[in-house]
């Protein structure tokens, strides 16, 4: 995959299991990359997945837990660790290509031609993943396989515990189960292990 947007999303596909529209809906606010938060939602680095009507480029997440913003704080939403990998090509993209103040707060943008700066739609996501993944021999490769990817890698590092895959994704159940039992403690070990795992083996 090549540098800059493409190999971003990529990364962060691969790693944190996100819905394209989760990832094209991203704000830097909503990146705490950081240990010990000012949101106090998780005490290990997280993004906050909100669902916004507003977002230039139309990219709505689909879940719809409630999150406010304080003091420049973004609490709430649906809350998902980031990997060491995701925090490190945040970095490299936001110093060496993010263009400087493009006024709308969002994290994927295009790097090149005239929409140079402004916010990446789901439509130019899956595009430009699909052409990069021909381009690396991969056949044309759609955004959700790399849920699904990361939906088996939970499910094999946690010994197929499905709570622990379906809260490391996102994943919503009207299921009996899942309004009966309580969703996955994020710090909870077994939780922390079978992520660091499957990144481990991404590394």
């Amino acid at each position: 995959m090549p540098h800059g947007t493409t190999s971003l999303s990529a990364g962060w596909l691969a790693d944190g299991g996100f819905r394209i529209g989760e990832m094209c809906g991203l704000h830097l606010a909503d990146l705490h990359r950081r240990e010990g938060a000012a949101c106090r939602d998780c005490r290990a680095p997280h993004v906050h997945i909100c669902h916004r009507e507003t977002n230039a480029n139309r990219a709505r997440a689909k879940t719809k837990c409630p999150w406010s913003v304080e003091n420049g704080v973004v609490t709430g939403g649906l809350i998902k660790r980031v990997s060491p990998h995701m925090i490190h090509t945040y970095f490299e993209y936001m110093t060496s290509e993010y263009p400087q103040h493009p006024g709308h707060g969002m994290l994927l943008v295009q790097l090149h031609g005239p929409e140079r700066g402004q916010p990446w739609a789901t439509v130019g996501a899956r595009r430009m993943l699909g052409r990069a993944s021909l381009r690396a021999g991969l056949g044309k490769v759609k955004p959700h396989a790399f849920r699904h990817e990361f939906a088996s890698a939970v499910l094999d590092a946690s010994g197929s515990n499905l709570l622990v895959a379906r809260d490391a994704g996102g994943w919503a159940s009207t299921s009996t189960v899942d309004e009966i039992y309580a969703h996955v403690d994020i710090h909870d070990p077994a939780f922390d292990a079978a992520l660091r795992k499957v990144w481990g083996e991404r590394a």
